[in-house]
């Protein structure tokens, strides 16, 4: 369901005020100059009726709109609001800590407000994003040989048993059996913001928050590497972000993270011809079903790669039609053109 925005009036108001409270609420797209921008733009202010206001990145794209080169409107898309930036400061330095509503208020934070924000940028509640970041940290001490006991104390549980049944609550597993997490969180980057889940192993998950079927390929990597997701910080996170980071900005042309790819035969044989392709390169779905060894698999290869979890690292975008056209990617058409026209550019 498509969110509803504040009124053009009060969204006019926060872009002359350049309000940082509107951060991630909107974009405006400036008519006589045909880009977008951010509600904290610098730029000069346009008139009223010079102005329409999106509610994302995309829409202002699709129509028509290019990125202001003044306030970078992609590239810190979705990033944490000022107003918040204190808080998260906070609970990072006391992760065990389990914030309740009346320790905000006495910090100055809405608990409605925080509440809505989390369950906006990462589709749950501040409440709960605190206490899968706690299981996820207990389950990754216990991996490197810390005892469930001394885990479940030094995440804020006051009783093993209460840690015990919350844990296998959340993972289907208890605590030092057999089980794997994919630590996820949210990235920004230019096109958006990504999900990205990672477990010890590599990255397993690299997709855009509003591609189709994202559910139904996070239940399915859920099932074939017999885990769970829980949100939290991993290093790496902190790798693939600095991967992407250097990537969009023209500084690398290939990536060098360890990846975690479960499928079919035959879909990694696929997956891995378009780690193949060359940076700034494109193929045509006939000529990697012939690279895959099958010239009459066209539809099995255009199938596989649209089952891809793992977007710009495993390039599917440089899969082009036959005749030329940019079709076929989850991510979506316009964002497929953005990439294809970025390496092209930085060759």
């Amino acid at each position: 369901m498509t969110a509803v925005l504040p009124s053009s009036d009060e969204m006019y108001q926060a872009l002359l005020d350049k309000n940082s409270q509107y951060e991630g609420v909107f974009i405006v797209g400036v008519k006589t100059t045909g880009i977008f921008c951010r509600p904290t733009c610098s730029a000069r202010k346009p008139k009223y009726e010079n102005v329409e206001f999106f509610e994302s990145t995309r829409e202002a794209l699709t129509n028509g709109y290019r990125a202001c080169k003044v306030c970078r409107p992609m590239k810190e898309y979705q990033s944490a609001p000022e107003w918040l930036v204190p808080l998260l400061k906070e609970v990072e330095s006391q992760s065990d800590k389990k914030w309740r509503d009346f320790e905000l208020t006495q910090m100055g934070f809405s608990p409605t407000r925080v509440r809505r924000y989390f369950k906006k940028t990462h589709g749950i509640t501040f409440q709960a994003y605190l206490r899968m970041s706690r299981i996820n940290g207990a389950f990754l001490k216990i991996r490197e040989g810390q005892t469930v006991t001394q885990s479940a104390f030094e995440q804020g549980y006051d009783s093993l048993s209460g840690f015990s049944e919350t844990f296998k609550n959340m993972t289907g597993f208890t605590p030092g059996t057999q089980g794997q997490i994919i630590t996820i969180n949210r990235i920004s980057t230019p096109l958006g913001p990504m999900m990205i889940g990672v477990t010890d192993e590599g990255l397993c998950l690299l997709e855009f928050t509003d591609r189709r079927m994202l559910e139904t390929q996070i239940e399915v990597l859920k099932k074939r590497m017999n885990s769970e997701m829980l949100t939290g910080k991993h290093p790496m996170i902190d790798e693939v972000s600095k991967q992407l980071e250097e990537y969009f900005e023209g500084k690398r042309k290939s990536f060098d993270v360890p990846l975690v790819v479960p499928g079919t035969e035959f879909q990694q044989r696929v997956w891995d011809a378009l780690n193949k392709i060359p940076y700034g390169v494109t193929r045509s779905y006939k000529q990697q079903a012939d690279v895959v060894g099958d010239v009459k698999a066209v539809r099995a290869v255009a199938r596989a790669n649209g089952e891809n979890r793992i977007s710009i690292i495993i390039p599917c975008h440089r899969i082009i039609g036959s005749d030329g056209s940019i079709v076929g990617y989850g991510g979506g058409v316009h964002r497929k053109q953005w990439l294809l026209k970025h390496e092209f550019e930085n060759q």
